[in-house]
């Protein structure tokens, strides 16, 4: 370098990009689910309320969702526990925020909930475990929305050897034939027949034509040589026996 002159050094700042923003952390609901498990475990199910269930229920189907404003939901859309899981799936996926996941896991606690409530009246003698079978037709039948007629066939030692649909009405109408029942109770060997059917709009009592029904359906077993134990009327959470009623 030459005397007198300076050399310049130009210091060019780079211009660093501004560093991206952490993303905000999900919220944190596992804190909140802890609880309820530990609550359901410890005092069972009584301990939670009906959304808390379905809360918790949901939350294993979508785990990373705050599930609690979506259980409130199904249960005001739906109105109680018992109808939220007798929904059909179709109703279920209607709900915003609900998917086949979702419904899946409510369908398979109804479904486990009729197992249990069937197998505590398969297991012995129907007239033996007659509140077992109550408690499961009005859990199956009661919060359904239209009519369903079935017909349960038993052995000589009044067990249950088939339970079958026998028709699907609409909301106010469904027909039990006479004929049918008889000749389906033939091809199964029945020795014993209970007829269950309900009525959608929660009112147990029997209509003229449901009376009329019954003794036509008995007159035609008992040529048979079979019995109608009863003809059971589900209504909501109620229900009415003919034979308790003394109509059989």
């Amino acid at each position: 370098m030459s005397v007198g002159h300076k050399r310049v050094i130009t210091v060019v700042a780079m211009n660093k990009p501004e560093p991206e923003p952490a993303p905000e952390p999900a919220p944190d609901h596992s804190g909140h689910r802890a609880r309820l498990r530990a609550r359901l475990i410890a005092a069972g199910a009584d301990a939670l309320a009906d959304y808390e269930l379905v809360e918790y229920l949901l939350s294993l189907a979508i785990p990373r969702r705050d599930t609690k404003p979506l259980a409130k939901e199904l249960l005001k859309e739906f109105g109680s526990l018992a109808e939220l899981l007798s929904a059909d799936p179709e109703s279920l996926l209607r709900v915003s925020g609900m998917g086949e996941t979702s419904v899946a896991a409510l369908k398979v606690v109804q479904a486990a909930s009729l197992r249990m409530l069937k197998g505590r009246v398969t297991q012995r003698p129907i007239l033996a475990s007659w509140t077992a079978l109550l408690d499961w037709m009005r859990a199956d039948m009661g919060p359904i929305a239209h009519e369903r007629v079935r017909v349960l066939h038993l052995d000589a030692r009044n067990q249950l050897i088939r339970d079958e649909i026998m028709s699907e009405g609409t909301v106010d109408e469904s027909a039990i034939y006479v004929r049918e029942v008889a000749k389906r109770a033939l091809e199964v060997s029945s020795s014993a027949v209970i007829l269950v059917h309900n009525h959608p709009s929660g009112n147990p009592e029997p209509s003229r034509q449901d009376i009329h029904m019954t003794q036509k359906v008995a007159e035609a077993l008992g040529m048979l040589g079979i019995i109608l134990h009863d003809h059971i009327i589900i209504g909501g959470g109620e229900h009415y026996s003919f034979r308790g009623a003394g109509l059989l």
